[in-house]
Formats: structure tokens, sequence, C-alpha cells
């Protein structure tokens, strides 16, 4: 009977878990047409979400860039293929690695903000206390972080796709002797505005994760202090298990 109690809590746990998301995600919906908007909060979470995460997403971008570079010289080298780098680097960048790293990155540094803040407002009864100020704090609080969380990964993205093919230049010609102009050619050889629009498309649905995941986890948090460290440890691993499940669901659909 233990056990089955253990299994029956464990499947409730989990059910109620996973309903926070779409429950959450129903009532952003359901105000979002309606004003007011509180533009003020949007900008100001935009800037933090984007502005703010720019050192540690553009560090990733360019030492991916070079490693990979390194990486396909190492393999392409055996079969004499070396001018095939720069159509690896610029193809891997825009379609998975620049997407998938940064919103990694945004999920660690941004997630993990999002269901810090909203899950001390709600253990110290801030959000409660919105309420009786006549202020919906689904409007206030969640659909600013949400709204810049997806307006602001694809330009993130953006910039690592740029700052990433720039570091594969930089290896490529410098410490592995090729050709600039022949790289430069090789790299857009190749693309096609798919692969541009896919990472981007990508981009925006990890924020929409990233900001949904964190948003909740804080937003229906319990058990004082503790309670926010885990619901933090959860919104960071939760969004980052998604993203990367995410991740695939959209390349066998975009690619199939």
């Amino acid at each position: 009977m233990y056990f089955l109690q253990a299994i029956g809590a464990t499947a409730e746990r989990l059910a109620y878990a996973i309903g926070l998301y779409p429950l959450l995600m129903g009532k952003v919906l359901g105000r979002l047409h309606k004003p007011p908007w509180f533009f003020p909060l949007i900008i100001r979470q935009c800037e933090m979400v984007g502005v703010q995460s720019l050192p540690v997403v553009l560090l990733t971008a360019v030492f991916t860039g070079m490693v990979l570079a390194l990486q396909s010289w190492v393999a392409f080298h055996r079969f004499g293929a070396e001018s095939m780098i720069a159509t690896v680097v610029s193809l891997s960048m825009l379609r998975e690695l620049g997407p998938v790293l940064v919103g990694l990155m945004v999920a660690g540094r941004v997630g993990a903000s999002f269901a810090a803040e909203l899950g001390t407002m709600r253990v110290s009864e801030q959000i409660d206390a919105l309420w009786t100020l006549s202020t919906d704090p689904v409007r206030y609080l969640v659909i600013p972080r949400m709204l810049a969380a997806m307006l602001m990964m694809p330009l993130l993205v953006m910039l690592a796709d740029a700052i990433g093919m720039l570091g594969g230049y930089v290896i490529s010609v410098n410490a592995l002797d090729q050709n600039p102009h022949t790289y430069i050619k090789h790299s857009y050889d190749y693309l096609e505005l798919i692969d541009l629009y896919s990472g981007l498309f990508k981009a925006m649905v990890f924020g929409a994760i990233i900001g949904l995941v964190s948003c909740a986890e804080g937003y229906y948090c319990d058990g004082g202090a503790a309670g926010v460290g885990k619901a933090t440890t959860r919104a960071v691993v939760v969004s980052a298990m998604t993203i990367l499940i995410a991740d695939y669901i959209l390349t066998a659909w975009i690619f199939k």
C-alpha cells in the first residue's frame, strides 16, 4: 500500500506541475489582446533579457564557432575536404547551435531570474497585494516577461550566429591557413533563407518556453525560501529539457 501511495503521490505532483504551464498560458492569451499592456515594463524586461545577456551569449557563440572550425578541420583533413569547414560552421550555427546554445544560456540566466523574482513576490505576498490595488498580476508581471523573452531571443540568436561564424573565420584563416575569400564564399554558397528563418523561428519558440516555464514556476511557488530555490531550479532544468525536445520536434517538422 505504501508503494502504491508513493506512486499515486508522484503522479499527482507530476500532473499538477504539468498543468501549471497550460493554465498560465491560457491566462496570458486571454489577457494579451486587451489593454493596458504596460509598455515601460516590457521595455525594461527587454533590456534585462537582451542587453544584459549579451556578454554570456556572445562569449559562448564565438568559442563555439572557433571549436567547431577546429573539430571540422580535424575531420575533413583526413579526406582533403578542408574547404567544407566554412559550410559546416555556417549551417551549424544558423540551424542548430545558435538557437539551442543561446536558449540554454538565456534559460540559465533569465529563466532563473524570472522564477526567483516571481517566487519571492509570491511567498512575500506581493502578488496578492497587487490584487488589492486592482492590478492583474498576470498582466503586470507575467506578460511583459514573456513578450520580452520572445522578442529578444531572435535578436540574440542573430548576433550569436554572426559572432560564431566570425569566430570560425578567424580560426580557419589565421590558424588553419584557409583562404579568406574562399572561406567567405563557401560560407554563403550552400546557405538558403530557410536556414536563417528556421533558427529565428526556433529562437522565438524557445523564448516563449523560457518565459512560460520560469514565470509559471515562480508565479505558483509556495513553501517559503526553500520553495523559491526549488522553483528556480525547476525553471532552469525544465526550460533546458523542453528546449532540447522542442528543437528536435521543430527540426523534424521544418526539414522533413
